[in-house]
C-alpha cells in the first residue's frame, strides 16, 4: 500500500516511494506522533494569545481583522490562490521511514506534505483558537483535528484488502476543500457579528448558509466516480437550506426580549421601595454566552412576562472599555468577565448562591427568578 499526497486532486494517491506500515502497532505510533504535534502546537498558541487576543477582541479593529483573516484563508480552499512548503522540505518529509521510529518521524512530517491541503483551514482554526483564550478547548479541539486526519489512515493500514472498495482520490476532494471553505466564511460571519445591528447579523448568517448550500449542491459541477458523492452533495445543500431557513424562521417568530434598563443609582433605589428584586446582567457584543443569554434566555415568553411585572432588570454593557461608571461596578460587584448576572433581592442585597457566570437555558434561569423572588 502506498500513499501521499497531492494538493491540487486530493489526499490519497499510489505512489510507490513511500510505503505506509504495514503493521498497526506500527500505525498507531504515526497516528500518536500526529495527534501529539497537534496537542502541543494548540496548548502553546492558546497560551501564548490567547489571554491577549481575548481580552482584545471588544475593539472593532481587532474583530475585522481576526475575520479577514479567516476569509482570506477561505479564498486558498476556493482554489484562488495556493499556499505552498518549499520544494525541499516537502522532498525531506516525503522521503520512506520504517519501524517504530520511522513511523513516528513520519507522523511529525506528515503536515508538511498535506499542507498545501489543510493548510490554509488549521491557520485559520489557530485564530479562531486564539480567541477562546482556553489551553484545554484548544487541546480538545486539535486533538479531534487530528483524529480525524489520523484514523482514515489507521484503518487503511488495518485493512489494507479492502482498499480497492474505498473512493479513489480526484476531482471530487476540490469540493471538500470548497467545503471547508465555506466554513471559514461561517466562523468570519460568526466573528463580525458584535459590529452588525440584530437583524443584519441573522441575515449574514443565513446568508452564508444558503450560498454555502446553493454553491455546493448545485453551482459546482465536480463529479466523483462513486455514488455516495451525490448523497454527500445533497446531503450537505440540503444542511444548509435547513440552517438558512431556521435562522430566518427563529427570528421572525421570536418575540420581544426582556425589557433591559441602565444602570443607575435612582434605579435601585426605586426597586428597593417598589420592594422588587434586581438582576444585573454584565454584558459585551463580543461574547459569545452573553449573546445566547440575550438573544434566547431573555427572549423567552415567561422571562418577559415576570421582569416585566416582578422585576428590575438591569444591563451593564461592557462593550466598550474606559467608562468610569462600569469600573466602579466591577469592583464593586467583583466581576471577573462576562457573561455575569447578579441578584439583588428586595432590599438590595446581593444574593451570591445565585449569581450566574455562564449561559443558562430559560427554564433554568426561571428557577433563580422564583428564588430571589421570595427572600
Amino acid at each position: 500500500m502506498y500513499l501521499s499526497f497531492n494538493s491540487h486532486h486530493g489526499f490519497l494517491f499510489r505512489r510507490p516511494e513511500r510505503p505506509w506500515p504495514e503493521k498497526p502497532d506500527v500505525s498507531r505510533c504515526l497516528l500518536r506522533r500526529w495527534a501529539g504535534d497537534h496537542k502541543l502546537c494548540a496548548r502553546v498558541f492558546a497560551a501564548l494569545t490567547g489571554g491577549l487576543l481575548g481580552s482584545s477582541l471588544q475593539h472593532p479593529i481587532v474583530i475585522a481583522v481576526v475575520a479577514a483573516v479567516l476569509i482570506f484563508f477561505a479564498t486558498s480552499l476556493f482554489g484562488l490562490w495556493e499556499l505552498r512548503m518549499p520544494h525541499g522540505l516537502t522532498q525531506a518529509a516525503a522521503k520512506t521511514w520504517t519501524g517504530y521510529l520511522g513511523s513516528l518521524f513520519m507522523g511529525m512530517t506528515l503536515g508538511i506534505v498535506a499542507s498545501a491541503c489543510i493548510g490554509p483551514f488549521i491557520l485559520g482554526l489557530l485564530t479562531w483558537v486564539a480567541t477562546i483564550g482556553s489551553i484545554w478547548i484548544a487541546f480538545l479541539i486539535f486533538f479531534t483535528l487530528s483524529l480525524g486526519l489520523g484514523l482514515p489512515l489507521f484503518f487503511l493500514a488495518l485493512f489494507s484488502g479492502q482498499l480497492s472498495k474505498l473512493p479513489r482520490s480526484g476531482e471530487w476532494m476540490l469540493w471538500v476543500k470548497k467545503l471547508l471553505g465555506w466554513i471559514l466564511v461561517g466562523m468570519a460571519a460568526y466573528f463580525i457579528r458584535p459590529l452588525l445591528p440584530g437583524t443584519v447579523k441573522v441575515f449574514l448568517t443565513a446568508a452564508v448558509a444558503l450560498s454555502a448550500a446553493l454553491h455546493l449542491g448545485w453551482i459546482d459541477r465536480t463529479r466523483a466516480e462513486f455514488r455516495g458523492f451525490e448523497w454527500l452533495r445533497t446531503g450537505t445543500a440540503i444542511a444548509g437550506l435547513i440552517i438558512a431557513t431556521a435562522l430566518i424562521g427563529s427570528w421572525v417568530m421570536r418575540g420581544p426580549g426582556a425589557a433591559m434598563q441602565p444602570y443607575s443609582e435612582p434605579l435601585l433605589l426605586e426597586a428597593q421601595r417598589l420592594k422588587k428584586p434586581v438582576i444585573i446582567d454584565f454584558y459585551a457584543d463580543w461574547c459569545a454566552p452573553c449573546r445566547e443569554l440575550d438573544e434566547v434566555t431573555f427572549h423567552d415568553p415567561e422571562i418577559v412576562k415576570q421582569a416585566r411585572s416582578d422585576f428590575i432588570m438591569i444591563k451593564v454593557d461592557l462593550t466598550q472599555k474606559g467608562n468610569p461608571l462600569h469600573e466602579r461596578l466591577l469592583d464593586r460587584y467583583g466581576v471577573k468577565g462576562v457573561p455575569t448576572v447578579v441578584f439583588l433581592d428586595r432590599w438590595g442585597k446581593e444574593q451570591h448562591d445565585l449569581r450566574l457566570v455562564d449561559y443558562l437555558p430559560a427554564d433554568q434561569f426561571l428557577i433563580r427568578m422564583a428564588e430571589i423572588k421570595y427572600r
